[in-house]
């Protein structure tokens, strides 16, 4: 499995797939790169690249949780594309990768060659983030595979017409199977972290969004989202019209980007990544 070494010496999981403009893609907060596993392939010629946060899916955890924030976990993913020795890049952010996205462009804005945003903007409605409180850093109730995967859908707010075989795909992807139960793959102390800021205290994140106005952008929303409200989205596509905007029928947080308008978003995002003046010989 191939793995990098960050400044403060942790080891975090990384792939590497195909050539063309390379897209780094970034998983949501208790996520992890096999996230995006629904659109290998599927974004015809271009170099897939994806990343486990530190403390979530293959990379190690973090001795000091309070390094789980997005500041410098943005700075793991530029040190990605160091190691690596990619300058430039796009990326497909999903929730908390979106706001990786954003820090990212204000970290280092000669790097980025692109966004799409995968249900997420400068504004979190904080009911939807309240939802994500009552689970996070907590193993679930169900003792199998089975049992979690026939619950899914009562948990999984906003979605319909999922087949069952998906929702054992995403058990299968987030628990791992124990004598006890199941358990989450992923670090506990994220909780910590997230329970050190207020909910109700984020920066104000628009000028910071508004400022990738000259690159390709893409945004998604699940119709039934409860974390990207509606009246964001529509407040995105006022502030950057260029943007390819696009809802997600039958989705709620987040979309698992091979629906139809998904990939229709994505692969229309990725010919314009190719055809900017700017992102020649990328």
């Amino acid at each position: 499995m191939p793995h990098f070494e960050t400044s403060d010496g942790l080891t975090l999981y990384y792939s590497d797939e195909g050539q063309g403009i390379p897209i780094l893609c970034l998983a949501g907060l208790t996520r992890n790169s096999s996230d995006f596993s629904y659109i290998n392939g599927k974004l015809g010629e271009v170099r897939l690249l994806k990343m486990d946060y530190r403390g979530r899916g293959k990379s190690d955890w973090a001795k000091d949780f309070t390094t789980y924030n997005i500041p410098r976990e943005s700075q793991d993913a530029l040190e990605l594309m160091d190691f690596l020795g990619i300058k430039k890049f796009a990326i497909i952010g999903t929730s908390r990768g979106g706001l990786c996205a954003i820090t990212i462009g204000a970290m280092a804005p000669d790097r980025l060659l692109g966004v799409a945003f995968n249900d997420i903007g400068p504004d979190l409605n904080l009911e939807g983030l309240k939802v994500i409180m009552n689970y996070i850093g907590q193993n679930p109730p169900w003792q199998t595979m089975a049992q979690a995967t026939e619950a899914r859908h009562s948990v999984m707010a906003g979605f319909e017409n999922v087949p069952q075989s998906r929702w054992r795909e995403e058990v299968e992807k987030f628990y791992h199977q124990t004598e006890k139960g199941l358990v989450i793959n992923y670090d506990p102390k994220l909780r910590d972290s997230v329970l050190a800021v207020p909910l109700d205290s984020a920066p104000d994140l628009w000028p910071f969004f508004k400022a990738l106005s000259n690159l390709p952008l893409a945004v998604l929303r699940g119709e039934n989202s409860d974390l990207l409200a509606a009246d964001t989205f529509q407040k995105m596509r006022i502030a950057l019209p260029q943007a390819i905007m696009a809802t997600v029928k039958d989705r709620g947080h987040v979309p698992f980007l091979d629906e139809p308008e998904s990939l229709e978003t994505l692969q229309n995002w990725v010919t314009q990544l190719e055809q900017a003046p700017q992102n020649q010989g990328a």
